[in-house]
């Protein structure tokens, strides 16, 4: 519970934590990165090789959580299935026993497309098994973005569903490398084409029985793709000893604990739902929640109030949407089930925290990491007052800076770059296909750099500044402005096209676009709606500009390349700043 009361600037203090991570000094001298390992892999692992699987489902199975619900799962049309961890085991065994008849095996990449269905994990669940490569998609992305991933990472196989694979068709023709098609709800009225094959049929045949594949903790685990300020998005690759950066940040950040039923409203097309959304709870022992349903804010306190959830790890944007419902929804629903509520993906609000104490009794730890970092590196903690607005204090074993251009540590107050020590279990070990790419994080020398600006307070607090290149951060999903530009450019009337970040208080930024029309096209509301669709169709329903102003030509420098910067600091009445490569 929450004491004192919050002002600006002030400290929430809270009661003192007597699990998990008590003491966060205390925690910081003593921690090492091998006793968490020795801890996690415990003298029950035979094959005495890592697999991320065993340890988080197999383990389990064989031991008193075997008939303990790992996940419980619920449809939008109200559909409730639940799954015990020996039966996540047996299904995820079968996958495996299915993917490799077809051919799938230690490296093949497997990509996944696919709504929150329990097919979903149980694929993510079964590659890890093999051995094989996960790449999880968002089920909105456009059929240009699924090709970019699935060109880039020559994935071998794709499951997805009829609905989802009608986009994927539109592109076939460009993946040469895609061998199979694994067709999760396939009806019979539906004619199986050339690579298609029926997840059903298949894994009605195979085998409940499959040994996880005993590998090196180095060995590839997935592939998420992050947009970058130009160019295609980026396969930010992830291998099997990010478990232990898992299994010990869902302890002490998420203060997950054996008797909770968790729920991490992220998607795993997004790495907060593959990382907490799925190994970290269950490398943990816990139920997990999952909806396949849209945002409604009665629903989701309706979840909360249904499956008696005890902790809740959501975005700053939906907690923004919470906000706008009102409060008088609140008092419809009993919340007192939850204790622990977290937030991820952008900075939260000290508006939402407060609220956050007036109508749940809780305070929200917001929870600073990248799809780069692999899991939470800067957190408010269970034993930590917290400073509202601030990313909190850096997890133990890992050591954050804020540094300048040539790598120098900067005091407290000042704003630089924000910066890692390299070294944790769970940082990227790759940008796939490019090296050059994956160099460019490390460029300063003895430092992760990580894009963002930040500083620290007397206190060791970091707090949030704001991003340093272009990437637009909206609703909690990263997004390029060199795709959105891309993909405006493919339409009929679009000549040219910038794009930027413009602040909105609901989804934290929002995309805005600015567009110069080819000749014989006239500025409208309905061509601008046309265009919004046509983007929404294209890539995702998060990745449209939900502003468009029409301009006769563009900010650019000599070689040609948009000045996103000075059309943002024109939009927003900001600095133009150093103009002396604008194009004449």
């Amino acid at each position: 519970m929450v004491t004192g009361v919050m002002k600006s600037g002030e400290i929430i203090n809270k009661a003192p934590v007597v699990t998990g991570l008590v003491n966060y000094e205390q925690a910081g001298k003593e921690f090492s990165w091998e006793a968490v390992k020795k801890e996690l892999f415990l003298p029950d692992n035979p094959a005495k090789k890592a697999n991320i699987a065993y340890e988080a489902i197999d383990k389990h199975a064989q031991s008193w959580r075997k008939n303990k619900v790992a996940l419980y799962w619920e449809g939008p049309d109200g559909t409730r299935q639940k799954y015990t961890f020996l039966e996540l085991k047996n299904l995820s065994d079968k996958c495996a026993n299915m993917l490799r008849s077809i051919g799938v095996k230690k490296g093949d990449r497997v990509f996944i497309f696919l709504p929150r269905l329990p097919e979903l994990y149980i694929s993510i669940i079964a590659i890890a098994k093999l051995g094989a490569i996960a790449g999880p998609m968002f089920s909105a992305f456009g059929p240009d973005a699924v090709r970019d991933r699935l060109q880039n990472s020559e994935a071998k196989v794709l499951i997805t569903t009829q609905e989802l694979k009608e986009r994927v068709d539109t592109v076939l023709w460009e993946l040469p490398k895609l061998e199979r098609i694994v067709l999760v709800d396939y009806r019979k009225e539906y004619e199986l084409e050339e690579k298609d094959v029926c997840y059903a049929t298949l894994m009605k045949d195979a085998s409940d029985k499959f040994e996880a594949v005993g590998l090196e903790l180095e060995d590839p685990l997935y592939i998420l793709y992050t947009s970058g300020t130009t160019g295609k998005s980026k396969g930010i690759t992830h291998v099997h000893y990010d478990m232990i950066s898992y299994y010990i940040t869902t302890k002490w950040v998420l203060d997950l604990r054996d008797e909770d039923i968790y729920w991490c409203t992220a998607d795993p097309g997004w790495v907060t739902g593959t990382v907490y959304g799925l190994w970290g709870p269950w490398l943990n022992g816990v139920s997990s929640y999952i909806y396949d349903g849209r945002f409604d804010a009665a629903k989701w306190y309706e979840i909360i109030q249904t499956y008696k959830i005890t902790v809740w790890y959501t975005a700053p944007t939906a907690l923004r949407m919470l906000m706008k419902a009102g409060d008088d929804l609140i008092k419809k629903y009993d919340l007192t089930s939850l204790r622990y509520i977290c937030s991820v993906g952008e900075p939260l609000n000290p508006e939402v925290i407060r609220w956050g104490v007036k109508v749940y009794q809780l305070p929200i730890h917001d929870t600073w990491w990248q799809t780069e970092t692999g899991a939470i590196m800067i957190a408010n903690y269970p034993c930590l007052p917290i400073k509202p607005g601030s990313m909190g204090k850096p997890f133990p074993g890992t050591k954050a800076a804020i540094i300048d251009g040539k790598g120098n540590e900067l005091p407290a107050g000042q704003h630089g770059l924000l910066a890692l020590q390299p070294g944790w279990p769970s940082m990227l070990r790759a940008v796939w296909g490019d090296e050059k790419r994956f160099r460019e994080y490390f460029s300063i020398n003895g430092w992760y750099a990580t894009g963002d600006t930040a500083y620290k307070d007397e206190d060791g607090y970091f707090w949030f500044v704001g991003r340093a290149d272009d990437v637009i951060n909206t609703s909690g999903h990263r997004v390029g402005p060199f795709e959105v530009e891309s993909a405006l450019l493919e339409h009929r009337a679009v000549a040219e096209a910038g794009v930027i970040g413009k602040p909105d208080v609901e989804r934290g930024e929002i995309i805005k676009a600015f567009v110069v029309l080819r000749e014989g096209f006239a500025i409208s509301k309905a061509l601008e709606e046309e265009i919004k669709v046509f983007i929404k169709h294209r890539l995702a329903a998060h990745a449209y500009p939900r502003e468009i102003e029409f301009c006769g030509n563009l900010p650019k420098t000599r070689s040609g390349k948009i000045m996103r910067r000075l059309l943002k600091a024109r939009d927003l009445g900001l600095p133009t700043g150093d103009i002396s490569t604008l194009e004449d």
